[in-house]
């Protein structure tokens, strides 16, 4: 099996993502506070509060999705796997059924934005971001009963650290309301799941 090792986005890339699909004012420059609050659209020339968007939401849209498809690979892996601890497999398996559904919503807020799929662009982005390389995957792939539940722990707890890095970004910076909660959630969810993995790696 063979991943994308997507994560963070060339300047050609996005910069063409951005003119294609941003359509409302960007954010004033600046250290990002208040500019959620600067960023209201004006009356009679704005789009509909939720069509509302500006770059860092974009940003943040593109590289979530590949970001959470290859948390969903990860955890198909140690879902089908034998002979691994089961709250590790309870584990994975909330972890996809989390991510999935999130990775249809943000792919519909970038057709309603009218940006192209991020998978057509990202094709040679350099990893990071908590992105595992493709001998990350193949690592991860070939191992097999504890060791293979060692590594999952592992190699998600730094996925979900890089997960949590680009949402705080988004939260700070986004002007959308839907795309700065769903950051928000991630923000929570995978902070509590990293110490629930922490806690299984020490046991272990």
């Amino acid at each position: 099996m063979t991943t994308r090792t997507i994560a963070l986005a060339t300047t050609a890339a996005i910069a063409t993502a951005l003119l294609a699909g941003c359509t409302t004012t960007p954010a004033m420059p600046g250290n990002g506070i208040g500019q959620n609050e600067s960023s209201s659209p004006g009356a009679g020339s704005s789009p509909s509060a939720s069509n509302a968007h500006n770059n860092a939401d974009v940003m943040f849209t593109m590289m979530m999705i590949p970001h959470h498809q290859q948390a969903v690979e990860m955890s198909d892996m140690i879902i089908t796997e034998s002979g691994i601890d089961s709250q590790i497999t309870e584990l994975a398996q909330k972890i996809k059924d989390a991510q999935q559904p999130e990775i249809t919503l943000m792919e519909g807020w970038l057709d309603t934005w009218g940006v192209g799929n991020p998978n057509d662009m990202m094709d040679d982005m350099d990893h990071g971001n908590g992105m595992m390389s493709d001998g990350d995957m193949s690592e991860l792939e070939s191992a097999t009963g504890a060791d293979a539940g060692r590594i999952f722990l592992d190699q998600m707890i730094q996925h979900h650290e890089g997960a949590i890095d680009m949402a705080t970004d988004e939260v700070e910076d986004g002007q959308s309301p839907d795309a700065v909660t769903l950051a928000e959630n991630i923000i929570t969810s995978q902070t509590a799941e990293i110490k629930v993995m922490t806690g299984l790696l020490n046991a272990s």
